[in-house]
């Protein structure tokens, strides 16, 4: 496969490996697509049937009907004004579970996320790969905080 769909090209992909397997997030991945776009923020998460990509994504929220504040959709109490908010004050996912994320980018069909899956989770296994190898240096991501999670 060439990374074409469309006409679009992955032109880098680069991979930040999480050390310490403290939950199922492995690595982060960026994408830049012919040259122009750059996606940040894909997650590679180890899933029950394997590796999958997660897109980068925001957290949902709505506004207080005491005080106008923004509040998370789990949070239990304004941050602004402390009124108790509301249970259940978002939106039903597909299996009935409430929609806490939205995506900030994805494919727009199955076939784009596959295109993208594959190569993402190729290069993440040839990043895990090189790794091993003695004297590695970690992908630097110089604009985003990963470094967090080195500390686990």
């Amino acid at each position: 496969m060439d990374g074409r769909a469309g006409g679009v090209k992955l032109t880098e992909i680069r991979i930040k490996l999480i050390r310490g397997k403290v939950d199922k997030l492995r690595a982060f991945a960026s994408v830049t697509i012919d040259h122009c776009l750059v996606i940040r923020d894909l997650k590679l998460i180890e899933g029950a049937s394997g590796m999958f990509m997660a897109m980068p994504s925001r957290r949902l929220c709505d506004r207080c009907n005491s005080c106008g504040g923004k509040n998370h959709l789990r949070a239990r109490h304004c941050n602004d004004c402390g009124e108790r908010l509301e249970d259940f004050r978002g939106h039903s996912d597909d299996r009935g579970r409430p929609r806490l994320y939205a995506d900030i980018a994805h494919p727009i069909n199955q076939s784009g996320r596959k295109l993208v899956q594959d190569q993402v989770i190729a290069a993440y296994l040839k990043e895990v790969e090189r790794s091993k190898s003695e004297g590695y240096k970690a992908t630097t991501f110089e604009d985003l905080d990963y470094e967090a999670y080195d500390e686990v």
